[in-house]
């Protein structure tokens, strides 16, 4: 609907322009000779009924007529600047949303393998970059060759040859140009679009490390690694820029030269001085309007070609394939009342990688709550995405109660999962909100924080401060503790009202007081809740039900803990 209506504005642009056109030619006749004008036969009918009985009366109605063409074409053309410009970004925006849900619903494999500074550079500067570059160019060349077209049939009109000499001489001027910075347009494609990424790749490193920055004293290298990526980035644009801009002057006076010798052809025609004025006027109207349009369908041609590759980067995301539950409601939870079971479970990162997991066999009953230990590198937190189903494995199945986690039934799986990460991200919003993240604030059940945060042993601390759960954590919660940050996390995952809660190293970047006081928040959750471990001192399994020790992509021992860690007993068979 609204592309329609910004091609019924084009044609009524057009119409306007040859209006105001054809309005001056009249208008410059009876200043100059109105005598000739009012003894044309086509305006006979026009004059008697309108009751003029000598030229000088003609100069009113055509004056204002001329006016009135001139100030209605331009109210159109402003009419239609607005609709294409509101229709170039509301477009832009649908790229950019779409860019962005295209991209949270790829799977987890998809995402750790990306830089993200790209993915931000290309969600963020490069679908904007799309609409200047690409969509509102696109809007104005249809409108200004639409118009183009108009101003070149009124001139045909009034005079055919100077409109076929005027339009083929400025016209081949810009091609010319065109045709020679073809190359140099591609290559600013190709820097602005690589040091786009590298500059957001620069701020975020350097604002992301800026402990480590400003303790080790190396704020100079990361300027300088920013320095170079936005000169070059600057560059690029400059000299599109400079390329856009630079044919208007030559252009301009080429225009000029035009002017003069088709002024000189006219005046020594037959018809004379008087008849010429007209035609010229015509021309010099024709030429004002033509001269900013022509050159406007050229800096946004410039600008198409300038913008190929950002254009390519944000398309090929826009493509990524979406799967179906995106477009379903969320689903019921699968039924889960007696184990997991992990059967003859592989998994690798890649096909030319080796096998991280081989051939797992594990049972986890309801209820349980069962560490995984192990040495770097030994598998525990790969495990755990398989368990979560955030990457599929490569051979095997996960099973809930017997049935196998497939891509069509592992959004209702994730229903039961809540995940506690060793660094929890805190969002720059308060403390209810990072509770109950990723739910509208309308939408936050209060009392539910609330109990949240009293089973997370942190309500007290919460409770304590001026504003409560209003209270601003600050960026990735840098007004919070370490130990209160893990406790928001813990909170974070019963306000899902989870019943399978993975702790990935949750504790390994605590005190040992605070870690034992986490552990203690994390003991009193309730017999309830199967609870999966990763931890980086073993002793903070003592109260599991089972210990997992991984070793070389396989399960070395389970048992219990004394079993396990403690070594007191033979170790039960698998």
């Amino acid at each position: 609907m609204q592309l329609f209506f910004l091609l019924i504005l084009i044609i009524l642009a057009s119409f306007a322009e040859v209006f105001s056109l054809g309005a001056v030619v009249p208008f410059l006749g009876v200043l100059t000779d109105p005598e000739r004008v009012f003894s044309l036969p086509a305006l006979q009918p026009l004059i008697h009924g309108l009751g003029f009985t000598e030229p000088k009366q003609l100069l009113l109605p055509v004056s204002l007529a001329f006016v009135i063409a001139a100030i209605v074409s331009n109210a159109i053309r402003l009419v239609l600047v607005w609709a294409q410009t509101r229709l170039g970004h509301a477009l832009g925006a649908d790229f950019s949303i779409q860019i962005y849900r295209n991209t949270l619903f790829q799977p987890y494999s998809v995402h750790i393998a990306r830089n993200s500074s790209e993915i931000i550079s290309a969600i963020s500067s490069k679908a904007h970059e799309m609409v200047h570059y690409i969509l509102l160019p696109i809007l104005t060349l249809i409108s200004s060759s639409f118009i183009l077209l108009s101003i070149l049939l009124a001139m045909i009109l009034i005079d055919p040859l100077v409109a076929s000499v005027s339009f083929a001489g400025f016209g081949a001027i810009y091609g010319v140009i065109l045709a020679i910075t073809k190359k140099q347009l591609a290559r600013n494609s190709d820097l602005i679009s690589k040091e786009s990424s590298q500059v957001l790749k620069a701020l975020q490193e350097g604002l992301g490390g800026i402990r480590d920055i400003l303790l080790d004293g190396t704020q100079k290298v990361y300027c300088e690694i920013y320095r170079v990526a936005d000169f070059k980035l600057r560059r690029a644009k400059a000299n599109n820029a400079i390329i856009g801009l630079a044919p208007r002057y030559l252009v301009e006076a080429s225009g000029i030269c035009l002017m003069a010798g088709l002024a000189f052809y006219l005046v020594n025609r037959s018809s004379g001085i008087l008849a010429a004025i007209p035609v010229l006027g015509a021309l010099a109207l024709a030429a004002q309007r033509m001269l900013p349009t022509l050159q406007q369908s050229y800096a946004n041609l410039v600008s198409m070609r300038g913008a190929q590759i950002l254009v390519a980067n944000a398309l090929d995301l826009l493509d990524q394939p979406l799967p179906v539950y995106a477009r379903l409601p969320a689903p019921k939870p699968i039924p889960f009342q007696q184990s997991i079971r992990l059967q003859n479970l592989s998994f690798r990162y890649g096909y030319d990688l080796p096998c991280v997991l081989k051939d797992i066999h594990l049972d986890i009953p309801k209820g349980s709550r069962v560490g995984f230990i192990g040495t770097t590198g030994s598998g525990k937190s790969t495990l755990l995405d398989v368990i979560m189903a955030l990457v599929d494995p490569e051979k095997g199945a996960v099973l809930i109660d017997g049935v196998p986690i497939t891509a069509e039934n592992h959004r209702s799986w994730q229903r039961h999962l809540a995940h506690v990460p060793q660094m929890i991200f805190l969002a720059d919003i308060t403390i209810a909100e990072n509770i109950a993240f990723g739910v509208p604030l309308e939408d936050i059940d209060m009392d539910l924080v609330r109990e949240s945060a009293r089973k997370a042993c942190i309500a007290e601390m919460i409770e304590s401060m001026p504003k409560k759960y209003s209270t601003l954590v600050g960026e990735r919660g840098v007004r919070l503790s370490g130990g209160q940050r893990q406790r928001i996390g813990i909170a974070r995952a019963l306000y899902k009202q989870a019943d399978v809660i993975v702790f990935d190293e949750a504790t390994s970047a605590l005190d040992n007081e605070t870690e034992r006081e986490v552990m203690q928040a994390i003991e009193n959750l309730g017999d309830h809740l199967t609870i999966l471990i990763v931890a980086h001192r073993v002793t903070t399994l003592a109260k599991c039900t089972q210990i997992v020790e991984l070793a070389n992509g396989g399960v070395q021992r389970a048992g219990s803990y004394q079993e396990v860690v403690e070594g007191k007993n033979e170790m039960l068979p698998l």
